[in-house]
């Protein structure tokens, strides 16, 4: 909501004065044609298109850093860990935190639990990613309208406003007397089910709290315990499914189709799921992307560009024919096949091997069942020994390995292999990357340097670790 500023004219604050018994007067500056305050539910399908949208305009980053992606073009700032400016991802972060905030205000002045409870756990979503990319931020300060230049929270404190936000939605979304109901037809994620809300804030919980594993703080029970409140079946994802136009990874793809070189596939991705590492060809490959003229698999180089011209087929890459760049495709937000893969991490930190492994078979079949892979091509992938290592050969590693294919173009990944030290086989810096390791985190935007410069901080090493991301 912005300032509403309220002004009468001087012949009816003198008509109110003289004409003390009429309850009514005229208002000459209202507008009833333009409302000064947004529809409840108008503003509800605004941030929860807008929290979908930025999981993808996040991911789009983060799957150059994992190599899901590769620049087409040699030596890209993307590819190989340049400086970039994300003032953009920053502003659309910022302003659906923003719009969640006056979604906030109305919800309580119109006391509709339902509203509130959703707007909370969409500032924990929206606040989730900003942090592991750009570190310290803007919360306490950011959204009162006091502060022009709001000075910065630290991670750990973003982290746990996170967590609490979470448990303040779900409390709310489990009252029974809210003033107003969700709209079905506006709230985009779960169409006013309050039920599937209280699943999703409890899936982004465990999410966060997996985050940590590498604190003396960590809990593994508190991880399992979020999950058992969380997804069942891949039915209850959190997810877009209605778009202006189409799915963004089919913009990406189409611009790619329109010689707008974009989305090309890495070449550490077609390794890890063409045989090449794990010696067993993964049929989820031929859904996230098609195949070369030559009728093979053939990924791009992190940092080498293109070999061809670009226009002739010559490597693999995002196409409107593939699950996650389809025009209808889902736009993920947070699924059931990553809880069960933050289950079989959890469990096996907490040396319960037994639910740790059922849960990480789990996974694997919930997600090639959901991208379209058949039943005998799931079950020989699930059968093979590479991946039916037994409750005895499960590890970290392994879970690690098979959570970086279910998670394709999602931006947790790149939280994951930090947490994991990017100890992914077959792993390698990009061609003439600018950093001895792998990127860890993202520079503050120019905007922030240009408009809020006292308080943002020094210009950071991108190969620092952030504070999740330290013992």
């Amino acid at each position: 909501m912005k300032n509403k500023i309220f002004q009468y004219g001087a012949w009816g604050f003198l008509l109110l004065l003289t004409l003390t018994g009429c309850e009514k007067y005229l208002d000459v500056n209202t507008d009833p044609n333009r409302p000064t305050a947004p529809p409840i539910n108008g503003l509800l399908a605004a941030v929860t298109q807008q929290s979908a949208l930025n999981v993808f305009r996040s991911g789009n980053t983060a799957s150059y850093y994992v190599q899901y992606l590769a620049s087409p073009n040699g030596a890209s700032p993307t590819d190989v860990y340049d400086r970039l400016d994300f003032s953009g991802s920053w502003r659309s972060l910022y302003d659906n935190l923003a719009d969640i905030s006056d979604l906030e205000v109305l919800a309580n002045t119109a006391g509709s639990s339902e509203h509130l409870g959703v707007a909370k756990i969409l500032k924990a979503l929206n606040m989730s990613m900003v942090y592991p990319m750009f570190g310290s931020a803007p919360y306490t300060q950011a959204f009162t309208g006091e502060a022009y230049t709001p000075t910065y929270d630290s991670e750990e404190s973003i982290h746990n406003i996170c967590l609490a936000l979470l448990d303040e939605g779900i409390a709310e979304l489990r009252k029974t007397n809210s003033a107003l109901r969700l709209g079905t037809t506006q709230d985009f994620i779960h169409g006013g089910n309050r039920t599937s809300w209280i699943r999703t804030a409890f899936a982004i919980k465990a999410r966060l709290l997996n985050r940590v594993s590498k604190k003396a703080s960590y809990s593994a029970a508190a991880v399992l315990s979020a999950v058992d409140s969380a997804y069942t079946s891949n039915a209850q994802d959190a997810s877009l499914r209605t778009f202006a136009v189409r799915n963004p990874w089919a913009s990406v793809a189409r611009n790619n189709a329109a010689l707008v070189l974009d989305g090309w596939i890495s070449d550490n991705l077609v390794k890890a799921m063409d045989g090449t590492r794990k010696g067993i060809m993964d049929p989820r490959l031929t859904l996230y992307t098609d195949t070369s003229r030559f009728g093979d698999f053939r990924g791009t180089p992190n940092g080498r560009g293109r070999v061809g011209t670009g226009t002739t087929r010559d490597e693999s890459y995002l196409t409107i024919n593939d699950y996650y760049s389809s025009d209808n495709a889902p736009l993920l937000i947070i699924t059931f096949e990553e809880m069960k893969m933050v289950e079989a991490e959890a469990a096996l930190r907490a040396n319960n091997r037994t639910r740790a492994y059922a849960a990480y078979i789990a996974a694997i079949q919930a997600h090639m069942t959901k991208v379209g892979v058949s039943a005998v091509n799931r079950n020989t992938y699930l059968s093979n020994a590479a991946i039916a290592v037994g409750e005895a050969g499960l590890s970290l590693a392994v879970v690690f390995r098979e959570k970086y294919l279910v998670m394709f173009l999602h931006p947790e990944t790149w939280v994951d292999a930090r947490r994991f030290d990017f100890a992914y086989t077959g792993f390698t810096l990009p061609i003439g990357a600018l950093l001895s390791e792998p990127i860890r985190r993202v520079d503050w935007p120019d905007s922030e340097r240009q408009r809020n410069a006292n308080n943002v901080p020094a210009i950071p090493v991108l190969s620092e670790k952030l504070w999740f991301d330290r013992p």
